[in-house]
């Protein structure tokens, strides 16, 4: 049993990206409870209102907030992150969070594989665009949510346009994307003050698995069911690393259980190409 994260982030602003349900809503109540104003970002306005009356509800917190962003659309995005720049005085802690599972191969608003949009692109963007109040908090975290479940990533066809798709595929590589693109966020970070990391948050059956997502069957959900993490074990070293004083000033590295994990996926070369390709990939849709 881990110690109870000891923190005090009054004063702090927090944003949580897929915080109506799972490890996103765990987390944004954890970082409510150490004191933080904590803005929830979420795609269903009704699901998120709900989540936040029970965070409100569960803490006792009033300084919960939602904010409605689709991160499979970067014209939602871009509106997401000027509301942020009109309302906020800066961001101290960013959580990357919100993903999907997809079994079958769609298109989301603008015509890019839906998992690849949402998981990589979404991930991409939010922080490109909160950057400038990032650095306006002089000292903030960024924290991606990735897993172990990473691998298959081919920078020559991400949106499986010429591969056969494969839901469980298709989430490895955007988990082992996200990844990649921590290390090369980290080294534009250097010497800002923002750090970024990345994390396994352990097996966590949350909706992402669910209905129309990867965990389904009997045998699945007994498996879930007996070995699965609870979500607010799964956001325990999200918040450990947007809160802890021990996390203060790490940057650039693979977490899971509150600790530093080696990770496989490391290489300057793949890394800049990925995080070139997403460049190229949200240069447009600038309304």
């Amino acid at each position: 049993m881990l110690e109870p994260i000891q923190a005090d982030l009054s004063g702090k602003i927090c944003v949580v990206t897929g915080a109506s349900a799972g490890i996103g809503k765990a987390a944004a109540a954890q970082l409510a409870r150490l004191g933080a104003r904590v803005v929830m970002a979420v795609r269903d306005p009704d699901k998120g209102e709900a989540a936040r009356r029970q965070i409100l509800g569960a803490t006792g917190r009033s300084a919960i907030e939602l904010a409605l962003v689709d991160l499979a659309s970067q014209r939602s995005i871009r509106a997401f992150a000027r509301e942020l720049a009109q309302r906020l005085p800066r961001v101290d802690v960013l959580v990357n969070n919100a993903g999907i599972w997809a079994n079958r191969r769609e298109l989301g608003p603008d015509g890019i594989e839906r998992t690849w949009a949402t998981n990589v692109l979404g991930y991409f963007l939010v922080t490109a665009l909160l950057r400038p109040l990032l650095e306006q908090a002089g000292r903030a975290r960024v924290v991606n949510v990735a897993s172990q479940l990473a691998g298959a990533l081919d920078l020559a066809d991400v949106e499986f346009a010429r591969r056969p798709y494969q839901g469980r595929r298709a989430y490895a590589q955007s988990k082992q994307a996200d990844r990649m693109l921590t290390w090369a966020q980290a080294r534009r970070l250097a010497g800002t003050g923002v750090t970024a990391n990345a994390l396994h948050p352990g097996f966590v059956a949350t909706e992402i698995f669910g209905k129309g997502g990867g965990l389904v069957g009997l045998g699945a959900s007994l498996y879930a069911k007996l070995w699965a993490r609870r979500p607010e074990q799964g956001a325990d070293t999200v918040v450990y690393l947007a809160a802890s004083p021990a996390a203060e000033g790490r940057s650039g590295l693979f977490w899971a259980d509150r600790q530093e994990r080696h990770c496989r996926f490391r290489g300057e070369e793949q890394e800049e190409a990925l995080h070139a390709l997403c460049e190229r990939m949200t240069a447009g849709s600038r309304a």
